[in-house]
Order: structure tokens, then C-alpha cells, then sequence
């Protein structure tokens, strides 16, 4: 007599263990975006910060739409166009008003306010519960950041501020909408990601230029920067952090971005010979300890 054989079944991920790669793969993006001060700094011609921003968002996104050969339909040129300038064409000039007003840690540290806002919004816009959780998670983590990068001589521009502050709304409001709408059917990272850093770069286009002038010369080690900032940066981080948006809660991936600061100062240390003192050790606990309660 014949017997049936059964196959095993296939192995799959427990859902807390996908979720942590999920996360993983996602946290990609804000360590890519902490090189940015190095390789602007170190590579780059100064008193171009708006250039570089804009050679990390257009050409990517030209690339990739080349690539996949897909336009937004309907609604979605209008929306498109909206999360492209949330979170790339209006946050890219912000950050660098409020990097050239402010010492970077005062900068970073309001970037660091981030997730709190998304916490925010996920209530108003989201229609989630609030959670004093997250809000503490936030809190921590603006606390540890700021531990970390800010000095005695930290001194505070309105101007700066504002416009730091202004830069974390918009890439929290980028974000939470990113969550809210969702992508097209049929529409995968690649293609989104195209969409928004190509409606990113094609508004900071004239505000560059009306604002630097013409573009800087552009040596080898300057060609190496734009390279990295436009695919590493740009292309791949946003690839990574869109498709983690529409599969990791949003409050979990926004405390992710306290990653970009920790990473900056780290390569501070490794790379420029800097040194950290106990309190911004403490800071790094409490930062990191944000990130990983963050995604619980």
C-alpha cells in the first residue's frame, strides 16, 4: 500500500523576528544620513550646502525613474509631489539654515524632536491612541542626543531654531503621511523613492541656485562626496526608509532617526580623532536605549 508523503513546511520568520529585520534594514538609511557632515566637511567644496542636497535628491531620483520607467497616475502626481517636498525639498534646505545659524549640536538636537512629533501627528493624522510610551521614548531620546552633541558654548539663533524645529515638522509630517497614504498598488520603494527625490531635487533646482549662485568647482575627492551623498544617501537610504515606513509602525521608525546624530559623532571620534567625555557617554546609553524601547 502507497503512503502519502507530506512536506515539511517551509520555515518562516516568527513576526517579532521579521519585524526586527524589517527594522534593521530600515535603520540603514538614518546611519547612511550621519556620514553626511563627515563627507560634507571632509570631500566637498564649502558654502554649497544647498548643491550637495540637491545633487543627493534630483540626479538619484532621475536615476531611478530612468530605471524603472514608472509616472505617478491620478491623485498621485499631487501626492507625490507633496511627501517629495515634506521630506526632501523643503527639509534638505532647513537643515542646512539651521546647520549654518546654529552649532551642530543644537542643530541635531532639535532634529532629534522628531519623533515626538510624529507621535503627534500619528494621533491627529493617523488616528492612533496616545501612548505615553512613545512620548517618553521621544523624550529620552532628545535627551540623549542632546547629551551628546551639545557643548558649554552652544548659543541658540531664532532664525536657526526655527528653522531646525521647521525641518523635524516637515519630515515628521513627510513621514506620517507616507504612513497614511500608503503606496499604489503595483508601485514598489524603487519607484517611490523616485518619485518624491525627483520632486524633491526639482524644487530645490531654482531655490539653489537663486540662493548659491552658480554651481562650485569640483575636484576628485568632491566627484567621490556627490557620488556617495546621491546614491549611498539618497537612492538607497530612501528606498530603505520608505519601505520600512509602509511595514514598521511610524513611531518606531521616526525614533530610528536618532540614529543620524549618534552616527555622526561616532565617526567624529573614529575618523577625525575627536573624544567623548562621560556625559556624552550617558548620552549614547540614553539615546540608544530610545531606539530599541522605541520599537517594542
Amino acid at each position: 500500500m502507497k503512503t502519502l508523503s507530506v512536506p515539511a513546511p517551509t520555515p518562516t520568520l516568527a513576526p517579532e523576528t521579521s519585524h526586527w529585520g524589517r527594522t534593521a534594514l530600515t535603520a540603514l538609511a538614518p546611519i547612511s544620513w550621519g556620514t553626511t557632515y563627515l563627507v560634507t566637511t571632509e570631500l566637498l567644496p564649502a558654502g554649497h550646502p544647498l548643491f550637495a542636497g540637491l545633487l543627493r535628491a534630483l540626479p538619484a531620483g532621475l536615476i531611478a525613474l530612468a530605471i524603472t520607467r514608472i509616472l505617478p497616475r491620478g491623485a498621485w502626481w499631487g501626492k507625490a509631489a507633496v511627501l517629495g517636498v515634506l521630506n526632501i525639498g523643503m527639509f534638505f534646505p532647513l537643515l542646512f539654515v539651521a546647520a549654518e545659524r546654529l552649532p551642530g549640536g543644537v542643530a541635531a538636537t532639535l532634529g532629534a524632536t522628531q519623533p515626538l512629533i510624529v507621535a503627534v501627528l500619528a494621533v491627529l493624522v493617523l488616528g492612533q491612541r496616545p501612548s505615553v510610551k512613545r512620548f517618553a521614548w521621544g523624550g529620552l531620546g532628545v535627551a540623549g542626543v542632546g547629551f551628546v552633541v551639545l557643548g558649554p558654548a552652544a548659543t541658540f539663533d531664532l532664525v536657526g531654531v526655527f528653522a531646525g524645529l521647521g525641518g523635524a515638522v516637515s519630515m515628521a509630517l513627510g513621514v506620517t503621511l507616507t504612513k497614511r497614504w500608503g503606496r499604489p498598488s503595483g508601485v514598489g520603494p524603487v519607484t517611490f523613492a523616485s518619485w518624491q527625490l525627483t520632486a524633491g531635487g526639482l524644487f530645490m533646482l531654482p531655490l539653489t541656485f537663486l540662493v548659491e549662485g552658480a554651481p562650485p568647482a569640483i575636484d576628485g575627492n568632491a566627484i567621490l562626496g556627490y557620488l556617495w551623498l546621491g546614491l549611498v544617501g539618497g537612492l538607497i537610504a530612501y528606498v530603505l526608509w520608505f519601505r520600512g515606513i509602509g511595514s514598521v509602525p511610524v513611531t518606531s521608525v521616526a525614533v530610528l532617526g536618532l540614529l543620524s546624530p549618534i552616527v555622526a559623532a561616532l565617526l567624529g571620534v573614529l575618523v577625525l580623532g575627536q573624544t567623548l567625555s562621560p556625559i556624552q557617554l550617558v548620552g549614547f546609553a540614553l539615546a540608544l536605549a530610545a531606539i530599541v524601547g522605541g520599537q517594542r
